[in-house]
């Protein structure tokens, strides 16, 4: 006998078939036990099991819970300010330069506490969990020491404890340079060996991540600098993710794709060098649009590049306090169509099984399979490509985690 079964749906698997890239069908059942998927097909073949609960769900979608597979969601205060200085004219370099950016994240969350981090990040928590996400990746990154990283890794696990959520916990290891290392070459240097020798070490130690991340850019930190911590991370047994392409080329798809990156992320400047060099590793690239906007920046990810190479396309909120203060993963999807041209396929395809490989989890969950984790989303809607479509549209009616409704 089945814990639960789900019936009177039209569920969307996001298990392709030929013609159907959503793995799409009507009438349809779902049967759940121990938290898992057991059987996925037409209501009338399922009609004979026995469930201790069944639920009818009157005709609505049912797809995989959301995944969104890049957050910053642990920090101090907002830069509500900078939004301001970007409407008079002021650029993303311009505020990092000034004294604002990261390093006013970092210092706003080093002045608060541990509680307060907790509060404000479950409060942001919850609003995505009403979007319909199930799985959350979130990073450290506003730190900048060992004790102060491990820190915000512990506050990130802390606010999944008895909520009804996957944490995928990263740290992003280098992200910004604290102001005594960027006096001078050597201080830089030093910060770097730090992160490699002594901070990754000891996360991977605690095993407070799941992978390692970077910011490469001109704004942040080289190739080179990049590199040695891949390789830290890599000797510590953490795979590797990396913020790339934002705002200039500096070939770092190329790199996340040479040391086997889960995903490239932002990829505003990609080049065709670097989209094929992420096919052929399966690095997924992750766009996100909410920092597009946020930035009013005028070039777009090469979204056809990306197709091009047969490169997965995720798409994920960036939730963060700068540049992408998000917390609707629908309206993720819907400005993912709109404003870089994705297909509403793609961009459902984008927060669920695609999202799911960026972090190393396609074998559990971001498709309605057997054996999968039972983490899935009701809505009432008519077209499955409603979720692309409506303007920040309200979360699914129902909410399941682990066979529950959450």
């Amino acid at each position: 006998m089945w814990d639960r079964l789900l019936t009177d749906c039209h569920v969307a698997t996001l298990v392709p078939q030929p013609g159907n890239p959503l793995g799409a069908f009507p009438n349809a059942a779902i049967g759940i036990a121990d938290g898992r998927i057991v059987r996925v097909g037409k209501r009338a073949e399922l009609a004979g099991f026995r469930a201790k609960e069944v639920t009818a769900l009157g005709g609505a979608w049912v797809t995989p819970g959301l995944v969104d597979c890049h957050t910053h969601l642990v920090f101090g205060g907002t830069r509500a300010n900078e939004h301001a200085m970007r409407r008079a004219g002021a650029s993303y370099e311009e505020i990092a330069k000034a004294g604002g950016g990261i390093a006013s994240t970092v210092a706003a969350t080093k002045a608060a506490s541990t509680d307060e981090l907790r509060d404000s990040a479950r409060r942001r928590l919850h609003a995505l969990m009403a979007g319909g996400v199930t799985t959350i990746e979130i990073k450290s990154g506003y730190g900048l020491d060992t004790a102060a990283e491990i820190r915000l890794l512990n506050t990130a696990k802390a606010i999944g404890r008895d909520e009804p959520v996957r944490i995928v916990p990263t740290l992003l290891a280098l992200h910004a340079l604290p102001p005594e290392a960027l006096q001078n070459a050597e201080d830089r240097n030093a910060y770097v060996k730090m992160v490699a020798e002594e901070m990754i070490p000891a996360v991977a130690k605690l095993g407070l991540a799941t992978s390692a991340d970077a910011f490469c850019e001109t704004i942040a930190f080289t190739p080179q600098e990049v590199e040695r911590i891949f390789t830290a991370a890599r000797a510590n047994g953490l795979p590797v993710r990396l913020h790339a392409e934002q705002l200039s080329n500096q070939n770092g798809a190329a790199l996340a794709a040479k040391y086997k990156a889960l995903s490239a992320d932002h990829l505003e400047h990609l080049d065709a060098a670097g989209a094929k060099a992420m096919a052929a590793a399966g690095t997924v690239a992750v766009l996100l649009p909410g920092a597009y906007y946020a930035l009013n920046e005028k070039k777009k990810p090469p979204v056809q590049l990306l197709r091009d190479h047969a490169v997965p396309i995720a798409i994920a909120t960036d939730c963060n306090p700068g540049t992408s203060p998000l917390l609707s993963p629908t309206l993720a999807m819907n400005m993912a169509c709109t404003l870089f041209g994705l297909t509403p396929e793609e961009a459902i395809t984008g927060m669920t099984i695609n999202a799911a490989r960026a972090l190393g989890l396609a074998h559990d969950i971001g498709s309605v399979e057997a054996g999968k984790a039972a983490d899935l989303a009701v809505w009432r809607i008519a077209d499955i490509a409603e979720l692309g479509y409506w303007i920040g549209m309200p979360g699914p009616e129902r909410r399941i985690f682990a066979g529950v409704d959450a």
